[in-house]
C-alpha cells in the first residue's frame, strides 16, 4: 500500500499527486521550500495532509537550520511557519498544525531539545490524524445501509490524509465490515481529483467505483440511483457551514431536492472556533491556467476571463450530519464550544 507522506528521520518523502494516476512517483527532500512548493502546486493536497506536511516542513527546517543562537533560530523557524501559512488559505488544518509547532518555539530552550520537540510534535500530528481517520470511519459507517450506492466528490482518501481518509474512510470501513458498497465518483473539475485520485485509490482497494462528470450527479439522483452523498471538508464554521472542494454546494442542493442524505466527514481539527459562519471562511482562488489548460491542452480562447475558486460553502441547513472522530453531529449544529479532539490540540 502506498504512503501519501512519510517521515525519514531528517527528510520527508511524499507521493507527487500531480503525476497520478499514470505514475506513482515519490519525492524525498530535506528542504522545507520543496515541501512548501509541493503544497502550493498540489503535489501534496487534502486538508489533513497539508497540516501534516507543513509540520514536517517546519521540523525539516529546524533540523537543517545551522543557527547556534536561540533567538536567531526561533526567528528563522517563525519565518518558515509564515511561509507555510501562506501556501493555502482555506484549509484550517494547516494553521492548526502550524500553531502547535509555533507553541513549542514560544518556550526558549536548548536548540537541540527544541528540534527534538518539533520533530516529535510533527510525528504526533501525523499519528493522531491516522487515528482520527480510523475513528471517522468507525463512526460514519453506522450511517451506511447494508447495501448502499454512495456519491462522493474530490478526494478524501489516504492521499488527502495521514490515514485512510475522512469521507473515504467511512466508505472503506463499511466495505471491510461486509457491506455491499458501490461508489460514484465525481471527476471534480477543474483538476480532476475524483477522476485521477479517488478512482485510483478505490480500485486499489477493490471497491466498485464508477466515474461520472460533475454535471451528471443530479441526474443520477433523479433516477434514484444514489442512496447518500458523503464528502470531506477543509473548514467547518461554528454554525456547521462547511467549505469543501468547488462543486460540493451543488451536490448538497441537489441532494436536498431529491431527498438524498448529505454527509460531511472531517476530523475535529477541521472545526474552526474562530469562524462564526461560512461567510467568514476565506476562499482560495486558483490560477486561470488550471481551468483553460489544466493538463497541457488549451480548452478556451486566449484572453478569456476566468473565475476559479477552489472551494465553495455548503450551508449547514443542507447537511444531514457531520461525522467526526469524536461523534456524529446532527443539526442544529453549534460548535461555539469547539469540541476537543481525542488527541492533543
Amino acid at each position: 500500500m502506498f504512503k501519501s507522506i512519510e517521515w525519514c528521520g531528517d527528510s520527508v518523502r511524499f507521493i507527487d499527486q500531480t503525476k497520478l494516476p499514470l505514475e506513482e512517483t515519490y519525492i524525498q527532500s530535506h528542504d522545507y521550500r520543496v515541501i512548501a512548493e509541493a503544497i502550493r502546486k498540489l503535489k501534496i493536497r487534502g486538508a489533513p495532509l497539508i497540516g501534516i506536511a507543513s509540520a514536517y516542513g517546519v521540523a525539516v527546517a529546524a533540523i537543517h537550520s545551522g543557527e547556534k543562537n536561540y533567538q536567531s533560530f526561533s526567528h528563522e523557524i517563525q519565518n518558515v511557519i509564515k511561509e507555510f501559512a501562506s501556501t493555502r488559505p482555506t484549509a484550517v488544518n494547516l494553521f492548526w498544525a502550524l500553531k502547535r509547532m509555533e507553541n513549542i518555539l514560544s518556550v526558549p530552550a536548548d536548540i537541540d531539545a527544541v528540534i527534538k520537540s518539533l520533530t516529535g510534535e510533527a510525528v504526533r500530528i501525523h499519528r493522531e490524524d491516522e487515528e482520527m481517520c480510523r475513528k471517522i470511519g468507525e463512526n460514519g459507517q453506522k450511517l451506511i445501509p447494508q447495501s448502499a450506492v454512495i456519491l462522493t466528490h474530490c478526494n478524501t482518501g489516504a492521499l488527502a490524509t495521514g490515514g485512510e481518509g475522512t469521507a473515504q474512510s467511512v466508505i472503506t470501513t463499511a466495505y471491510r465490515l461486509g457491506k455491499s458498497i458501490k461508489v460514484y465518483a465525481d471527476e471534480t473539475r477543474p483538476l480532476l481529483q475524483g477522476a485521477r485520485l479517488t478512482t485510483w485509490e478505490l480500485m486499489k482497494l477493490g471497491i466498485d467505483v464508477t466515474l461520472i462528470t460533475d454535471s451528471m450527479a443530479a441526474f443520477l439522483m433523479q433516477q434514484k440511483k444514489i442512496d447518500l452523498v458523503i464528502t470531506g471538508s477543509d473548514r467547518i464554521a461554528i454554525n456547521g457551514d462547511a467549505a469543501n472542494k468547488i462543486g460540493t454546494y451543488s451536490l448538497a442542493v441537489n441532494a436536498k431536492h431529491h431527498g438524498v442524505p448529505f454527509y460531511i466527514a472531517a476530523p475535529t481539527s477541521t472545526i474552526d472556533p474562530s469562524i462564526a459562519s461560512g461567510k467568514n471562511i476565506p476562499i482560495e482562488e486558483r490560477h486561470a491556467d488550471e481551468v483553460v489548460q489544466g493538463f497541457g491542452k488549451r480548452t478556451a480562447p486566449d484572453g478569456v476571463k476566468v473565475y476559479s475558486p477552489a472551494f465553495d460553502i455548503t450551508p449547514s441547513t443542507l447537511i444531514t450530519a457531520i461525522i467526526t472522530d469524536l461523534k456524529v453531529y446532527h443539526p442544529p449544529f453549534d460548535f461555539s464550544r469547539a469540541p476537543s479532539s481525542s488527541f492533543k490540540v
